[in-house]
């Protein structure tokens, strides 16, 4: 150490580290300890691995933290040893810097314990939602005793935390820096730039190139305490302003906007706590239950396929299993992005402009397809091709019911191809035995499967042969999307539980293909196929579908009942007049004749795109403009009152 302690900016940035560490792990012992609500097997083997996976776990997220704020002291200290000059000022602004920043963390990491206690969640934006009332917030601190303990612990470890820093710093003041010749100056550099790098890798948490890290990236089983443990409230509470929607504009009036919804969606009994609730009856009682395995396709619009228009015979198989099953041929997506895919498809809500429900610091839970089949008995697992912190899908689906995530780490190194992982047929034949297993327990699952190859960067397997070896690899890759899906089916035919299965296509959205709007219609206009050759005869459906309709219109099919406390409904026995999707700064409102979009700043266009007519006809027809927006904006807006007050989670279901 002393030799290190020559070298000012090493030496100090590796003490301060070293402390700051001891201090955040201080304070996740003491949240460890005060959690009353541990499991009565805590204490078995089994168990004993999991706070170690949290502590180790909320290391990663400590370095984030630590590495945020020693990044300029340490670029500071490094040129004053390279440039060989030594200033006492830059030193107290580096020693002011680093006491009331990491100061400041150590006040969040104290009140996260007692708010994480009451709201099982770590600290976050929405704590400040009384700030309008700061004398009542004040007392109701000041009234509660327990609360006492956890100041004393605070001004405790900020008084030792001050002391041991101020005499680091003056460990170092006596030091002086001596003349460097240009090659000790060469190496400094390189080794400062080197050092430099490595608090930058820490700052993303990760090494992956796909994402940094998130918050859902502690979320590595099943229980929600030990998930949250290893999460540093600094970090939870940056990530929650970053995502949080409270950017969004008011669309509507609350009142007036869930009045609609419930109206829309037929609620007639109306629950305070859940507004969306209500209760779904089967006349008939289900001896064996179905297992359901839900593809969300990469990518894959509608205009790919013949069915729709398409000329390239890309999607041979995917065609076929829309003409022998139930085939929604007005379904959109309600989103552009993955993420809009997965959670709408999954949980049954619509998209909010660039909200990000998966990111949201807060890890909402719904009462989504995982939730309910859960419920019912059914094992639920997620099949994905690659990196499962991407888009924090991984947490945010352990948050919500699955029990199991399959993701990139989970393969063969060799199999993997790209930064996406493995191809979609290998993520399929890998979940055979899993399946299997179940199947051989008696236990009926859901598994949903993400593909991912019908994205860049496109790389095609070496053993499949397109058709047509003249067309793009970009059309090339939607063959192989359909081989694959070919694939999974071949695969389920010959396992036992093939006959007591249905199998759901939808796409996540799909392409900007041939856009003439500026909302590509696109990009949202979906398959969403449903395909049970045993017990569901080929049928058409036409009316508008969303893509949050999928879970409740599963629900139908399994014919079990359930308590939806979506915004989604089966379609096959409810009708929508419209559907409606965002695009970040969009919304696109549709029905049989004309396309409406909104612009998130007011303005508005009309477009009767049943003739591809290019005319802005609002001046025209500006009732059903105003019906169309009334219908989207009352969903959208009833969405956002409901994840910002809580209530889009139903606990007694």
């Amino acid at each position: 150490m002393k030799r290190i302690d020559k070298i000012l900016p090493i030496g100090l940035t590796l003490r301060v580290y070293l402390l700051v560490l001891a201090v955040y792990t201080l304070f996740r012992v003491i949240l460890f300890c005060t959690y009353t609500y541990h499991e009565p097997n805590f204490g078995s083997q089994v168990r004993l691995s999991l706070p170690c996976q949290s502590f180790l776990m909320g290391l990663r997220f400590d370095l984030v933290i630590t590495g945020y704020i020693m990044f300029f002291p340490f670029l500071a200290l490094s040129v004053m040893h390279i440039v060989g000059k030594f200033s006492r000022i830059a030193l107290k602004i580096t020693q002011i810097w680093i006491s009331v920043l990491f100061g400041l963390t150590f006040v969040v990491s104290a009140t996260d314990i007692p708010y994480f206690n009451q709201f099982f969640a770590r600290f976050s934006v929405t704590a400040f939602q009384w700030m309008d009332s700061p004398l009542f917030l004040f007392k109701m601190i000041a009234q509660e005793p327990r609360y006492y303990v956890y100041f004393f612990v605070l001004l405790a470890i900020l008084v030792l935390f001050f002391i041991i820093l101020n005499r680091q710093f003056k460990h170092f003041q006596g030091i002086r820096f001596e003349k460097s010749t240009i090659k000790t100056k060469l190496i400094l550099s390189g080794s400062y730039v080197l050092i430099l790098g490595l608090i930058f890798v820490s700052m993303r948490g990760r090494i992956a190139a796909k994402s940094p890290i998130h918050t859902g990236t502690a979320y590595f089983c099943n229980d929600p305490f030990f998930n949250q443990l290893g999460l540093n409230p600094t970090f939870t509470l940056m990530d929650s302003f970053s995502t949080s929607s409270s950017e969004n504009p008011k669309l509507m009036q609350s009142a007036d906007a869930l009045r609609l919804t419930q109206s829309f969606l037929g609620i007639d009994t109306l629950f305070e706590q859940s507004p969306l609730k209500r209760y779904i009856e089967t006349q008939s009682q289900i001896k064996h239950k179905k297992n359901v395995i839900l593809v969300i396709m990469e990518s894959m619009s509608a205009a790919r396929m013949s069915r729709f228009g398409n000329t390239q015979n890309l999607t041979p198989f995917l065609d076929s299993l829309a003409r022998n099953g139930y085939s929604f041929d007005n379904t959109w997506t309600a989103g552009i992005h993955t993420y809009n895919g997965i959670f709408s498809t999954l949980c049954s809500f619509v998209a909010l402009f660039d909200y990000h429900p998966m990111l949201d610091a807060s890890m909402l839970r719904y009462n989504g397809i995982a939730n309910t089949l859960k419920k019912n008995g059914y094992s639920t697992l997620f099949f994905t091709t690659h990196d499962g912190q991407f888009d924090n899908v991984e947490g945010f689906l352990y948050a919500n019911d699955f029990q199991q995530v399959i993701s990139q780490k989970d393969y063969p190194a060799k199999e993997i191809l790209s930064t996406l992982g493995v191809p979609d047929d290998y993520m399929f034949r890998f979940s055979m035995p899993l399946l299997n297993d179940l199947h051989q327990k008696n236990q009926p699952f859901l598994a949903v499967f993400m593909t991912a190859s019908n994205h860049g960067p496109i790389i095609l397997p070496n053993y499949f042969v397109p058709q047509n070896k003249d067309l793009p690899q970009t059309e090339q890759i939607v063959e192989y999307s359909d081989w694959a899906i070919r694939q999974l089916i071949t695969l389920s035919l010959e396992q036992n539980w093939f006959e007591n299965t249905i199998f759901v296509f939808i796409a996540d959205h799909g392409a900007a293909l041939s856009p003439i709007y500026e909302m590509s219609l696109n990009y949202n206009h979906t398959p969403f196929i449903i395909y049970a050759p045993n017990f569901l005869k080929p049928q058409i459906f036409t009316q508008p579908t969303m893509q949050m309709d999928v879970f409740p219109t599963i629900m139908g099919v399994l014919n079990l009942p359930y308590t939806n406390n979506t915004m989604g409904v089966d379609v096959l026995k409810t009708k929508r007049p419209y559907a409606f999707f965002c695009a970040d700064d969009k919304t696109g409102v549709i029905d049989s004749t004309y396309f409406l979009i909104i612009r998130k700043t007011g303005e508005t266009l009309l477009y009767n795109y049943a003739e591809k007519s290019t005319e802005n006809v609002i001046s025209q027809f500006p009732q059903k403009a105003d019906s169309m927006r009334t219908y989207a904006y009352s969903y959208m807006q009833t969405f956002f009152d409901l994840t910002k007050n809580k209530k889009q989670f139903c606990v007694e279901n």
